[in-house]
């Protein structure tokens, strides 16, 4: 069967370090930290403090109240990356027939906080808000980008934990290639500081108790401890090639491979020998018709965790072999915290602006690997390097693995 080329034409994003693609971009390429003092719940009684918090964010910037009020904030996070990833790529929507434009936007947890709101309603006998099942389920993410921009094609909501952002990529590059959209507005989302997600991962011993910002998330670093809770979106405008070129788009990069596996292992930890994870990577690379020897640059799923950081480079090893220690490998979770449902989303915007201006930001914090953590991880400060060729991987809980290849066009 003939396939179908899929580029980027639009970004959007909203994290912990800006709320344009522009700002989080230029935001890494400093060196900036978004993990601070939690202030959006109580932790006076937690012994974590740290997470990567999303600042300034408006919803009325991006849409109107009445709106707004019908939606809880991972919800409003993907609409507002949405309408600024379409603004970028500049597409007249009346121009364009509905049923080819779709939406894959996933999210990880959903409306935690719309949970702890309403749970002590059921146990006191206290009257439920009737919007309380819509504004919750993660689906209402992608089904609200599709109401607010008149989408009628190919809807969906994949939830695969940590790797859900790269997923619903995936997933979407997957549905162009094979004729079912013409464009698809894909990416992932996530609004989890709250104080449900905090004890439960504080109960599985995931979370870094550090008090430091600068210590907290340190990504493969010999005395790292845990990873930091971060929230946000990201956005892309997937659009088959040919469409893109008629209408003169400006195309930021090509989708060219999309590799997914599980490790079927353990419901939390990563296969130690990392075959899980480095077959994803190994299937995008053949689906691309790419070696190792052509892969410049991977964002690591890298969350600061002990078993990911160690298992991830065995898997990486795996994959690339010999080529391992000849790539440039960094971890956006340093600066922005873990954005769950959102992490791989906002990482393939930092995979595409890599490819634009040929710069790995450096990984935050981290400065002393272990005796097997031996790559370059890009500790100390970015760099400039030619990225022609950027992989971004995700490993969400349950074992689901995600690889995605970006390339220059």
């Amino acid at each position: 069967m003939e396939t179908r080329r899929v580029v980027v034409t639009g970004m959007g994003a909203i994290t912990p370090l800006g709320n344009t693609a522009e700002s989080f971009w230029q935001a890494l390429k400093d060196g900036r930290n978004g993990i601070r003092p939690i202030t959006k719940v109580d932790v006076s009684d937690s012994p974590v403090k740290l997470a990567g918090e999303v600042i300034g964010f408006d919803p009325r910037d991006h849409m109107d109240f009445k709106s707004a009020k019908r939606m809880e904030l991972f919800s409003q996070y993907a609409v507002a990356a949405t309408r600024e990833a379409f603004e970028k790529a500049e597409l007249d929507l009346t121009k364009e027939d509905p049923y080819r434009m779709g939406v894959i936007v996933g999210c990880g947890i959903g409306a935690m906080q719309k949970h702890e709101t309403e749970i002590p309603k059921f146990l006191s006998g206290a009257k439920t808000d009737p919007l309380y099942i819509p504004l919750v389920i993660t689906n209402m993410a992608s089904a609200n980008i599709a109401i607010q921009f008149g989408l009628k094609g190919k809807n969906m909501d994949i939830s695969t934990a940590c790797a859900t952002g790269s997923h619903c990529i995936g997933e979407a590059y997957n549905s162009i290639r094979l004729g079912e959209a013409d464009i698809i507005v894909a990416g992932g989302t996530e609004a989890a500081i709250t104080n449900s997600a905090i004890k439960g991962f504080s109960a599985l011993k995931a979370l870094s108790t550090s008090t430091d910002p600068n210590l907290a998330c340190r990504p493969f670093d010999k005395d790292r401890d845990g990873f930091v809770l971060g929230e946000g979106a990201g956005i892309l405008i997937l659009e088959e090639y040919e469409h893109a070129r008629k209408r003169d788009a400006k195309i930021l990069a090509e989708v060219v491979g999309y590799g997914v596996t599980n490790d079927a292992y353990h419901i939390t930890s990563p296969s130690p020998d990392g075959s899980g994870a480095g077959m994803a990577m190994r299937i995008a690379m053949r689906q691309a018709g790419l070696t190792p020897a052509d892969i410049d640059y991977i964002n690591a799923h890298g969350t600061s965790t002990h078993l990911n950081d160690l298992y991830e480079t065995r898997a990486i090893k795996f994959a690339m072999g010999e080529q391992s220690g000849k790539i440039s490998i960094n971890s956006t979770k340093s600066m922005t915290g873990h954005l769950l449902g959102g992490a791989g989303a906002i990482e393939a915007v930092v995979c595409i602006c890599a490819i634009s201006d040929n710069y790995i930001h450096l990984t935050r914090n981290s400065s002393v690997c272990e005796e097997e953590l031996d790559l370059d991880y890009t500790f100390h400060e970015g760099r400039s390097r030619r990225v022609r060729c950027a992989m971004s991987n995700s490993l969400g809980f349950g074992g689901h693995n995600a690889s995605l290849l970006f390339t220059a066009v």
